[in-house]
Formats: structure tokens, sequence, C-alpha cells
């Protein structure tokens, strides 16, 4: 990054470097020609294991898409409003839940069952 910052400061320092060469580039203009050559040089390894990622990335995402997509369209079918619903949460054992928001009417405290009356034997 540091070489870029000098290499455009010198570029706008300079202004001899915006004569033409007689090739139809400007000095300015080949510079930064030379800059872009050399910066895609440099990131070509990172770009060829991105492109390699994303390859394996695909095929596991087709192999996720072909086996819980069925699973997934369902549920969508039965839930109607996803937001009657808190986030999902995975539990130690590696169940995950996805719990219901009280209602509005469930904010009332319950009433206490009465006790069953004994059964004379």
């Amino acid at each position: 990054m540091k070489r870029i910052i000098l290499i455009v400061s010198l570029g706008l320092a300079t202004p001899a470097m915006a004569q033409d060469e007689g090739d139809g580039l400007s000095l300015m203009e080949r510079g930064a020609q030379l800059l872009m050559e050399g910066l895609l040089q440099e990131m070509e390894p990172t770009l060829d294991n991105l492109q390699d990622l994303a390859e394996d990335f695909g095929a596991s995402f087709e192999a996720f898409t072909a086996q819980m997509g069925p699973a997934l369209r369902d549920l969508m079918a039965e839930v109607e409003d996803w937001s009657v619903y808190h986030p999902p949460e995975m539990l130690e054992n590696g169940d995950i839940v996805i719990r219901r928001k009280p209602r509005e009417n469930d904010t009332a405290p319950e009433a206490e069952a009465e006790p069953e009356e004994p059964i004379d034997i």
C-alpha cells in the first residue's frame, strides 16, 4: 500500500510525466498501466486460491441444497409468519429449537390450578 501511495504521489508531483511519449499513452497513463499489471501479478495466487475455494464451496452448497432443500421448503410452507418466533437456538446436545414469542394476551399470569378434591376410598 505504501508503494501505491508513493507511486501516485510521485506521479502527481511531476507535471512532466503527463507529456506524450509518442505511442499514444502519456507517462502517467503508462505508469498507471504498469501499476495495475504489477498488482494483478501479485494478486494472481490469491485469486487462484479464491477460485479453488469457490469451486469447493459450490460443490458443498449443491449437496446442501439437494439434501436440505425439500425440508426447508416444507418448513417454509408450515410457517406463515416468521416474526412471531425467536431466532433459532442450539442446545448443548446439538438440537436446534425455534421458540415462539409470547402472544400479547399471554402476558397475564396464569391462573393457579385449583387443587383436586381428594377421593374417598
